[in-house]
């Protein structure tokens, strides 16, 4: 979750508070805090509220670039 972005190579897909489904580039995660809503923290200093806990998070961007080649199995 370091690095310079790659114009959106890894989205994952997430669920606001409200129930409602968006996509985040999850190269500009800057960090996961939960308080106990799951906050993340954007390199620009947004922060999006979601439902997925931060462990999920960590699980979707995984499997995501797993499957895109750009982490080892």
């Amino acid at each position: 979750m370091g690095g310079e972005p790659t114009n959106g190579d890894t989205m994952v897909k997430l669920t606001k508070l409200n129930g409602r489904e968006f996509v985040l580039n999850s190269d500009l995660i800057k960090f996961i805090e939960e308080t106990p809503d799951t906050i993340i923290t954007l390199r620009d200093q947004e922060k999006v509220i979601v439902r997925e806990d931060a462990d999920e998070v960590i699980r979707r961007v995984i499997e995501f670039r797993r499957s895109e080649r750009l982490l080892p199995d």
